[in-house]
């Protein structure tokens, strides 16, 4: 299916989406947070700055870059002490009746009307762990077609080899489909995959997103609506 965009209008017919997780489709910052305070304590870290630029890379990443941890059964142990924590904390905050893991706003409607395609049209792509994941996206409920994490992949985002191996899970061209992310990594591997990128500003400002490559950046999902056409999806940003 050719892309194409509607003249005077702010729609795209693309033949799939690319969704990130977390920040995208699930709010976990209660319980990312409380980890990493705990991380920041044990290894000494500037909280403020590891915040900052550590949403949207792999956990793998991040132990690397902010705790220096580069001894692979080490690195291995801590990336699942890391994921478990935030799943645990997520848990622990539910009971108390707080939020945990949340399912962002729009993103039920959407996906339930992806869903009815005769075929996969859209893939989970995160920086998490399977094990990390699956146990979030089971635990909000959310059925999902393909998902690509970071066992899927040697290098994460923002290289665009996970955005690429989203597109070829669902067996379409990543210039003809849409990724949608909340972090700069993530728009930045959406755009260096060759694909247009929907920004949500649920995690980070729009200052902070512009001039990344973007096509469209909007408040949450509620600004976009999805249409099945033709095989593909019709996609129309308010």
């Amino acid at each position: 299916m050719t892309q194409t965009t509607t003249p005077n209008t702010n729609s795209v017919t693309v033949d799939g989406l690319l969704f990130d997780m977390d920040g995208t489709l699930l709010d976990s910052t209660p319980a990312v947070l409380a980890t990493w305070e705990q991380y920041a304590r044990e290894f000494n870290l500037d909280l403020e700055h590891v915040l900052k630029t550590s949403h949207g890379q792999r956990t793998v990443d991040n132990m690397q870059i902010f705790c220096k941890i580069t001894e692979p059964e080490a690195l291995a142990r801590e990336v699942v002490r890391f994921e478990t924590i935030i799943v645990d904390e997520a848990q622990r905050l539910e009971d108390e009746g707080k939020q945990g893991l949340v399912v962002l706003p729009g993103v039920v409607d959407m996906l339930n009307k992806l869903n009815t395609a005769t075929k996969p049209v859209w893939a989970i792509v995160t920086s998490a762990t399977n094990k990390y994941a699956s146990r979030a996206l089971t635990t909000s409920h959310i059925q999902y077609p393909a998902l690509v994490t970071a066992d899927d992949v040697k290098l994460g985002k923002p290289h665009p080899e996970p955005y690429l191996a989203g597109a070829k899970k669902l067996g379409l061209d990543p210039k003809r489909c849409i990724v949608v992310e909340d972090a700069p990594t993530g728009i930045k591997s959406g755009v260096a995959c060759g694909a247009k990128v929907l920004a949500v500003c649920t995690s980070h400002t729009r200052e902070e997103l512009e001039g990344l490559g973007a096509e469209w950046i909007v408040d949450d999902l509620t600004k976009v609506q999805v249409q099945l056409v033709d095989g593909g999806v019709k996609v129309t940003i308010a």
